[in-house]
């Protein structure tokens, strides 16, 4: 290909440079022009220099000073939270016609998981992928809400706590809001809930997450055949997301109701879901798979996006294993 959109990375710790690195090996549309830091010793400035990629230690304002800066199509947010809202206003300030790829919980723009939502976000400056837990389980809740009307969903994300680093440690609160409100504006649960757990094992264990929905009445073969086909559709774009055993379910009618705390009496289908997400070891090891999916949701998203700026098309894929 003789054209691709130039992206920057704004975050030079595990996430950034893990996405760089997907990009720079697997990028399709996306070509690497910055990775910027705060940190001038960080390895992700440093390897990143080794890769003939352009850099700062200066944040967003050392971005806009980079030579190029007018040539960069989409910038990436690898920061926190916090710091996305400030990095945010800076890059519109200078360029209003930058897209945004917010891997951060600030949720400035519409929440994205690229298998549920995204043709419908292209067109947004500023695409928010929610967070590890939300890319993980609200595709299951999804495949859920479009089989039964689901009235409840609670996921608890189990990772290694040393896949957890400051960013994560430091936005718990928003990861577990962010997620929790996905699951109802994309997941389509009327009433969301997510838990975040940092496992302390050794050796370090894989990401796990349990889904639990409960909905209205269906047929539990068109249940389980809509989350094993989301699955697939991750799968895509994460080669290391799968069942980690079969679709279970509980059926609790009017006589034998469930009590849910902030629902009430609950009578219907229960499905839980239990997934397994191994990360694709390209910068950071197999075990942080929280971490893996989301600069692979997040570099799909934007090879979507980047297409569509060249009046292309493309479909969600990932980078091999």
């Amino acid at each position: 290909m003789s054209q691709k959109i130039h992206v920057a990375i704004i975050g030079s710790g595990n996430i950034g440079t893990d996405l760089m690195i997907k990009i720079l090996r697997h990028g399709e549309h996306l070509e690497m022009a910055a990775l910027v830091g705060i940190d001038p010793d960080s390895d992700g400035l440093a390897r990143a220099r080794r890769m003939g990629v352009a850099t700062t230690h200066e944040g967003v304002e050392g971005l806009l000073k980079l030579p190029g800066f007018e040539d960069i199509g989409i910038v990436f947010d690898a920061t926190s939270a916090g710091a996305h809202h400030h990095n945010e206003k800076v890059l519109r300030a200078a360029r209003p016609d930058l897209r945004l790829v917010d891997l951060t919980p600030a949720a400035i723009g519409p929440y994205c998981v690229p298998v549920v939502n995204l043709e419908a976000n292209l067109a947004a400056p500023n695409v928010n992928m929610v967070t590890c837990g939300g890319q993980a389980t609200i595709p299951v809740v999804a495949a859920v809400s479009s089989v039964a009307r689901v009235r409840y969903a609670e996921i608890v994300a189990s990772i290694s706590s040393q896949s957890a680093g400051p960013g994560t440690r430091a936005n718990i609160d928003e990861f577990t809001e962010t997620t929790a409100q996905g699951l109802e504006a994309v997941g389509g649960a009327e009433k969301g809930k997510a838990i975040i757990v940092l496992n302390p094992a050794e050796p370090p264990l894989l990401m796990r997450d349990t889904v639990y929905v409960f909905s209205d009445s269906a047929d539990q073969g068109q249940v389980e055949a809509a989350v094993e086909a989301m699955v697939e559709k991750v799968r895509a774009y994460v080669p290391g997301y799968r069942l980690k055993q079969q679709v279970q379910f509980d059926h609790y009618d009017q006589d034998n109701p469930l009590h849910i705390t902030g629902l009430g009496r609950f009578s219907g289908l229960k499905t839980s879901v239990f997934l397994e997400v191994e990360g694709a070891a390209h910068y950071l090891p197999a075990y942080a798979g929280n971490l893996d999916i989301m600069t692979s949701a997040a570099a799909a998203t934007a090879e979507k996006l980047a297409a569509g700026l060249l009046g292309e098309t493309a479909t969600l894929s990932g980078a091999e294993q």
